[in-house]
């Protein structure tokens, strides 16, 4: 018989018993979700009561606990897109539907060779680690080093410590990837940035034949100028764009209708497989219809190639002080440190689900 494979990095803390250093996500009987990392003596502080740690150490996940006062509370260790949506951020993150759909429609698999650039706060680098798993190969590239602070102790908060599977480069793609990727050695590429089209001769270089290439953009200005300059190669299959939109239902009784809130437009995804070298690609069925438009329609459409065209300002989206960065790597790091506490050791704050500290949370 042979030998049981070694059990997956960051497996073992999602499975068993609570321990010290768990964190665990508490809802209370308003559907409020708090989380907090456990420690012996610790204590979980209220307007309503205070909750001892030491009831759920040792206890089986999915517990219901009371604190002081008779709150009820449901505990669970948190899923990852549970941990995506409250962990410290300098980007705007990958939201959990999209990085489904990019680990789905990308063929993401065990084992993979895959290089991913825009690494923002890593919350797609987590998804693309368990989908390559330990024996897989992730190449992270990231142009500014205060979001790939964030990254790293984002990640390592997830699995308990450095990934096997990941390496993280600072600098731009285009160029730091052809200094440290063989050509035609990527099996999978993922880029969120905001004009992928530079990267088409990277890219072209390093995926395999065969390999699929995945975009993330957000507007229709950047999809449409991603699409046709890979189009322009000859060297991909047909891209195909797309966006995921997710709507929850309400359900109680004979009460079942829509939510009133849904998580609409996020991102466009562009998806298209590399072609051997030599090979023509054919071109779509469907020809493009000829229209009236004007040299300004066609200047606003396209944008120019100057750097300062393409930022987060002119596409409409914020920009990040560099006092957020800071604060959000720092959060990151202690997050790290406080899911892996010696025993007797505590945090200093609980943090709930909107990065506040419990004291925040009961308005002390």
């Amino acid at each position: 018989m042979s030998d049981m494979p070694a059990t997956p990095h960051g497996a073992q803390s999602r499975r068993g018993p609570f321990r010290p250093g768990d964190r665990v996500q508490l809802t209370d009987q308003k559907r409020r979700i708090s989380t907090i990392t456990l420690t012996e003596g610790g204590e979980f502080h209220t307007h309503k009561g205070v909750l001892f740690h030491d009831a759920l150490i040792g206890a089986p996940e999915g517990s219901i606990v009371e604190n002081t006062n008779e709150v009820r509370y449901q505990a669970l260790r948190p899923l990852l897109k549970d941990f995506v949506l409250s962990m410290p951020r300098g980007a705007t993150v990958v939201y959990p539907k999209d990085a489904a759909q990019i680990i789905q429609m990308g063929d993401i698999y065990p084992g993979a060779r895959v290089v991913e650039a825009g690494v923002g706060s890593g919350a797609l680098s987590m998804s693309l680690l368990r989908a390559v798993g330990d024996g897989g190969y992730l190449h992270s590239f990231e142009r500014r080093e205060e979001f790939a602070q964030i990254a790293r102790g984002n990640v390592d908060t997830v699995f308990g410590g450095p990934h096997p599977a990941w390496d993280i480069t600072i600098g731009d793609f285009q160029e730091k990837v052809l200094e440290t990727e063989e050509p035609g050695s990527v099996d999978r590429v993922v880029l969120d940035m905001l004009s992928p089209w530079e990267c088409v001769d990277a890219v072209s270089t390093v995926l395999a034949p065969g390999g699929v290439w995945v975009n993330y953009v957000a507007t229709v200005t950047q999809m449409s100028r991603t699409v046709e300059a890979i189009r322009a190669t000859g060297l991909y299959t047909e891209p195909e764009s797309f966006e995921t939109m997710v709507r929850g239902w309400h359900v109680e009784g004979l009460a079942v209708r829509p939510d009133h809130r849904m998580v609409a437009h996020t991102a466009f995804l562009i998806t298209c497989r590399r072609l051997a070298d030599g090979a023509v690609g054919i071109p779509g069925a469907k020809r493009v219809k000829e229209h009236t438009y004007s040299a300004e329609d066609l200047a606003t459409w396209t944008r120019s190639d100057e750097p300062d065209a393409w930022n987060h300002e002119a596409l409409g989206e914020r920009g990040v002080s560099a006092r957020k960065l800071r604060r959000a790597a720092k959060d990151a790091k202690s997050m790290t440190q406080r899911g892996s506490l010696p025993e007797g050791q505590e945090p200093a704050d609980d943090v709930d689900a909107n990065g506040d500290t419990a004291a925040d949370a009961s308005g002390q």
